[in-house]
């Protein structure tokens, strides 16, 4: 076989083999941010892809468009089409895609830390704790947590 033969045929296998072994047992984002230690809710429902380099541990999440939901009528957050940061062990650094409406202006979350059972949230200046339990579920873009209470007084109305 011609060198340039045998380096194509190389080059196929090691293709064929990556797909094979990430396949379907590829972890989902949300699994992947279980195993640095935080909960599934920082993403909210609808990624449709990621990347990780865990040796780096950069980190790009993807979804169909910009999301944008309410927590609670208090705090309005803003997901970029994608979303990048560095991710390790209960930190998520150089956060960039991910925003909080705080009074008229829009800053952006630039990490996530994890101090045992709270998130503390950065926004540069200034940030704040709030307790992992909020994060047990993800927000669904549009609605938030909200969407189950709507459906259901929705479903009770149309019953009536």
């Amino acid at each position: 076989m011609a060198p340039s033969m045998v380096f194509l045929v190389a080059v196929l296998v090691a293709i064929l083999s990556s797909s094979f072994a990430y396949g379907d047992n590829n972890p989902s984002a949300y699994m992947v941010l279980q195993e640095y230690d935080f909960p599934i809710g920082l993403l909210p429902k609808g990624v449709t892809g990621y990347e990780l380099d865990r040796e780096s541990g950069n980190f790009k999440a993807y979804f169909d468009g910009t999301c944008r939901f309410s927590i609670e009528n208090s705090y309005n957050l803003r997901y970029k089409s994608s979303i990048t940061g560095v991710l390790s062990k209960g930190r998520l650094k150089n956060l960039d895609g991910v925003s909080v409406k705080i009074l008229l202006f829009w800053l952006n979350i630039v990490e996530v830390i994890r101090d045992g059972d709270d998130l503390q949230f950065s926004v540069g200046i200034a940030s704040a704790d709030f307790s992992i339990d909020n994060f047990e579920e993800s927000p669904q873009c549009g609605c938030g947590f909200a969407c189950k209470s709507r459906a259901s007084s929705t479903s009770r109305t149309a019953l009536t």
